[in-house]
């Protein structure tokens, strides 16, 4: 047979391969062959122009029946000529029994002995032919070769698939604050039904645009929207972040070294005698990454909290505390 192009060994699968595998394996390949991203390479574009011409075949599964039907015996002697009817009829009486043989219909390709036909045929490709009935007798010289026939000759051109249309698509990823803060491995699913699993970039805010190139529609790319979730406990505030802190009256009065959670875990700080309900402490460099990598701050916001039921033993101590305090709040309102 001339011309004969395996199409599993083009694309590097298994001969029983799914049609999953196939395209999962095209899409790599034609990242890797795509003309936009080979400029100028016309090794890589004819590559990317033969597992096109594969995948198209492979992916159909009448198609694929029917490729694997022709070349099984194209090394075979005598395929190329009138004994091929005796392959045919073996075929058909060997896959009889066969789950992807379903073809009822016995076709004849004793007379395609040229591979680029019968592929055209299969993929209803138009082949063009124009005769060229006179040439100049001293072609000038910046005349292509190519272009230049004897007369009444002919020459078969092909028409050659159309490249994938390539389509950026977008998804949106919400992520919980510590997620977005830390980055790192995350598996998404999208409504295509892929999985992809991503490293996703530290310090991500919401409607942040992550882009994931070639993983669009045919080479397009994707973009991932992200959402930071709502935390029970921290605020974004631009690059700081806010949490309340609630201490009993008496670490109010006397002052006391308290542990308060952060993005990074828990740390010490330290509560000044006297602090006011509402109050902000600050911790330095505790706060979120900005647009130029510096921390913001993390505002520690005091919250003076009573006890609702104070044991026995509490209550005693309170009345004592009270009949000996000469601290008064409403001394000084103004009404």
């Amino acid at each position: 047979m001339q011309n004969f192009r395996d199409y599993y060994e083009i694309l590097g699968v298994a001969r029983d391969a799914s049609v999953e595998e196939i395209k999962k394996v095209y899409r790599r390949l034609a990242r890797q062959y795509h003309p936009d991203l080979n400029p100028g390479n016309k090794e890589a574009e004819e590559k990317f122009k033969d597992i096109s011409e594969a995948y198209e075949v492979l992916s159909d599964v009448t198609k694929r029946s029917e490729y694997d039907q022709y070349s099984r015996f194209w090394n075979k002697r005598g395929f190329q000529g009138r004994n091929f009817g005796q392959y045919k009829s073996w075929f058909n009486r060997s896959n009889s029994n066969s789950d992807r043989a379903t073809a009822t219909e016995e076709k004849d390709y004793s007379n395609d002995t040229d591979f680029n036909k019968f592929i055209d045929d299969l993929l209803g490709r138009r082949r063009e032919k124009r005769v060229v009935t006179t040439v100049p007798e001293e072609p000038p010289k910046q005349t292509p070769l190519e272009d230049i026939f004897r007369p009444k000759t002919t020459k078969t051109t092909y028409t050659i698939p159309a490249r994938p249309n390539r389509k950026d698509i977008e998804a949106r990823l919400t992520l919980p604050l510590e997620k977005a803060y830390t980055g790192g491995l995350e598996r998404i699913r999208l409504e295509d039904g892929r999985s992809l699993e991503i490293n996703m970039p530290p310090a991500m805010v919401t409607d942040q645009r992550i882009r994931l190139k070639g993983q669009g529609v045919d080479g397009g790319d994707l973009y991932l929207i992200i959402t930071v979730a709502s935390h029970p406990y921290f605020t974004v505030e631009g690059a700081d972040i806010v949490c309340q802190l609630p201490i009993t009256p008496s670490e109010a009065v006397l002052g006391e070294q308290v542990q308060v959670p952060t993005l990074d875990g828990r740390v010490k700080i330290t509560i000044p005698p006297g602090v006011k309900s509402g109050q902000r402490l600050r911790l330095a460099n505790k706060g979120y990454p900005g647009d130029d990598g510096e921390r913001g701050d993390q505002l520690v916001e005091i919250q003076i909290v009573v006890p609702k039921n104070p044991s026995l033993r509490e209550r005693e101590l309170y009345e004592k505390l009270r009949g000996i305090e000469t601290f008064n709040p409403r001394a000084d309102l103004p009404v």
